[in-house]
Order: C-alpha cells, then structure tokens, then sequence
C-alpha cells in the first residue's frame, strides 16, 4: 500500500497512490475517518475495518496526478524527529565522531514540504544543501518499547529531504535553525506501509541526485542505529505517537563536504530515491 496526502479541488485529502494517480480513500467511503492521522490509528484499532476499507478503494476512482498536488505525506505531525551523523561514511566525511547515543534535533511541520513542491531558497542564506533520508512514520503509540517489538510500531516509510541551510544550521550548536527554514524539507512522495519492506527498511539502496547526477549512493546497513534500536530510545523519553515521523540520518556526499562545496540553486532538481519506496522530486526556486 502506497498512502499519499494531497489537495484536490481545493480539498485536503488522503488516499491510495496507484498507477497514474491516487484513489480518494474517504471519496469511496463515507464512513472513512477524516484524517489521514485517523486512517493511520484505525489499523491499530482494528484490522477489519482498515482492510474494509482498502477493499472498497479497489473500484473507486482515479484522480489523475495532474489533477492533484501532493501534500507532504504527513501534513500535520506532532513530532518530527531526526538523527544527525547516523551513517558511518557521513561520519567521516564531516569529521565527526560516531556516538554511542543518537545526535538528536528536531523539525517543525512548517518546514515541511510535498512531492513535486517547491523548496525557496532564502533572502539570507544561499547555501543550500541536500541530505537524503529515509523516514519512519509511527503506526501505534509506543512507550519504553522493547528493542525486539519496536517494529511493531512502524506504519511504513517513505524519501525525505533533510534540505539544510549549512550557515543557519552552523550558527548553534543545536542545528534546529537551518533545518526549520520554510517548506525545505521533501517528504514524499507517499508511505509504503511496512509489510512491503524488510523489516526496518534494512539494505535498500539510497539515492540523490541533483539535476540527474548522483551524489550519495549507499545502504540503509550502514546506519550507525538502526530503525528498531532507535525507535526504543526514543520511546524511552517520550511517547511515540501514531503519525510521528522519525528521520533516519543521511549517507556520505553531501553538498558542503566537497570541494568546492555544492549548494542547490533555483531552477536546480533534487531527487531522493530509495529502493522499494519511489523517488522524492523537488526543484529549487529563488526567495
């Protein structure tokens, strides 16, 4: 299943992302919930219903994609975690050590941006970089969950951008301000559920590629913590909440790491591809 957040005839909607468009899931069913939030607490609930549902959006209609505007998959999360530093060669690269315990910050929803969208470069800064991420969106509220059952708590996952604005993030020692600049942050372009990937996304191929050329390539294996271990660290502090979307930390060759350093430019493309998943495409325009 391929769940998707999108605007259609001026409507906020949710829906099953199929070839060439999308199935408005509360479109085939009045008795759908409202939200895509609600969509998501409803498999936890009861799996008769959420399998009711996907059954009656078999014969709905397809809207086509040129007639909606993808949305960031969860509009609206509670939490938007990230990890920092959670590859070894990303590690490297940026001559950081690797820490026993996740380099954590945190994202608004504002920052936030859909498949297709626009990211802004901005009237401060021009230094602009790309990260790409696999992110986790939580299915079921978890609490001091255990390392072995946290799994069960994953809906599915789907392709971020974790665009950052080197100089903002550069000005703290808490990186928040150049992650939180206005609709940077791709996230799309829809959630796979869980069932339809290794478990804890663990070996697919990552991918970004800015205006066609790759410039990180590497393997979820070789995150420093994995998707199960970060889930019950994080459950630990704070209640997970389904919709929660946690973001993974991205591999080796980022902008700012080479030499001379890249920054995206307006008219530039960004594409974050994962395997199993699908391609995240974005293109920058001027402030």
């Amino acid at each position: 299943m391929k769940l998707v957040s999108f605007v259609h005839d001026c409507s906020e909607r949710y829906g099953i992302a199929v070839q060439g468009g999308v199935v408005d899931i509360p479109g085939c069913d009045a008795g759908a919930p409202p939200s895509i939030l609600d969509f998501i607490r409803l498999r936890d609930e009861g799996p008769g219903e959420f399998s009711r549902l996907l059954a009656a959006c078999e014969s709905g209609e397809v809207i086509p994609n040129t007639e909606v505007r993808f949305l960031p998959c969860i509009p609206h999360p509670s939490k938007i975690i990230c990890l920092g530093v959670n590859y070894h060669d990303h590690a490297a690269e940026g001559g950081n050590k690797v820490a026993d315990y996740p380099t954590i910050f945190l994202r608004g929803p504002s920052s936030l941006i859909g498949h297709l969208g626009k990211i802004p470069l901005s009237r401060v800064s021009d230094k602009l970089d790309y990260e790409a991420e696999l992110a986790l969106v939580i299915g079921k509220s978890a609490k001091d969950v255990a390392e072995e059952r946290a799994l069960d708590h994953v809906f599915g996952y789907a392709c971020f951008n974790d665009a950052t604005f080197r100089d903002y993030q550069r000005k703290t020692t808490q990186w928040t301000i150049g992650k939180n600049f206005d609709a940077t942050g791709g996230f799309g372009p829809w959630i796979v559920s869980a069932d339809e990937l290794p478990p804890g996304a663990v070996g697919l191929h990552i991918e970004s590629r800015l205006n066609g050329n790759v410039m990180q390539s590497a393997s979820t294996k070789d995150m420093v913590f994995a998707v199960a271990q970060t889930i019950s660290l994080m459950s630990q502090c704070m209640t997970l909440e389904p919709g929660d979307v946690i973001l993974m930390g991205t591999p080796a060759g980022v902008g700012y790491a080479r030499t001379p350093p890249v920054w995206m430019r307006p008219g530039d493309v960004i594409e974050i591809e994962i395997e199993g998943i699908g391609t995240l495409r974005n293109t920058i325009v001027g402030a």
